[in-house]
């Protein structure tokens, strides 16, 4: 009987060194540790994310999900659409375990994906919310206000536009981290929105960039 595979673990120098980028307190590295843990465990049955990223998991991933906390530091409730493996979303929820009153709402329709989460909330204690279906069953139940709206590898802008436009109008703050093609994505979500936004460069990345989103308005499409 052979022994069972196990995914391998990120290199301690990726670890060190986003940590460096998004310095984070002692109990929300061990709560990210215990996730990133899991992430593995699970990965070796579920593909969660890419197995190229596995090296790297820790600047590709983590930093990349805990840079947006610092552009918007007083917010307490997120929505996270899409949120797959915990990215952005759990990762913020780690951190936002100690700040009272926080919670992140992990909207995930794939159910293997969201039992993953579940699991990932029970271990690492963070303050989130499994919402277990389809982005827009999600949204038209929403009744209470949220502080941001995020999403990460999940769909073009001008759709996660579409998507978050309930959030936005009620003054939620939007934060969609993007590659490289985010001028061409800007360019055509601009043909159905007026969007008040600014782009902050990544720090795990110099190609991407963060689309933050104060104000969008639909247009008059002919």
């Amino acid at each position: 009987m052979t022994a069972a595979k196990t995914a391998p673990l990120p290199q301690s120098a990726d670890r060190a060194k986003a940590l460096a980028l998004t310095p984070v307190s002692r109990e929300t590295e061990k709560r990210l540790e215990r996730f990133v843990e899991l992430l593995l465990t699970w990965q070796g049955t579920t593909q969660l994310v890419s197995p190229a990223s596995i090296p790297v998991l820790w600047t590709r991933h983590v930093a990349d999900s805990l840079q947006l906390l610092d552009l918007a530091p007083q917010a307490r409730i997120w929505v996270d659409l899409g949120s797959g493996a915990g990215f952005p979303g759990l990762v913020l929820a780690c951190v936002l375990a100690e700040t009272p009153g926080a919670v992140v709402h992990l909207v995930e329709s794939n159910n293997k994906k969201a039992a993953f989460l579940r699991e990932a909330v029970r271990i690492t204690g963070a303050p989130a919310v499994v919402e277990a279906m389809r982005i827009e069953k999600f949204v038209a139940n929403f009744a209470t206000a949220a502080d941001v709206v995020t999403a990460r590898a999940l769909l073009p802008l001008k759709s996660l536009l579409d998507n978050s436009f309930l959030f936005l109008s009620r003054g939620a703050l939007g934060l969609f981290p993007k590659g490289q093609d985010v001028g061409a994505e800007l360019t055509h979500a601009s043909k159905y929105w007026n969007i008040d936004y600014t782009l902050v460069p990544s720090r795990t990345d110099s190609l991407a960039r963060i689309v933050v989103v104060r104000g969008l308005e639909r247009r008059q499409v002919p």
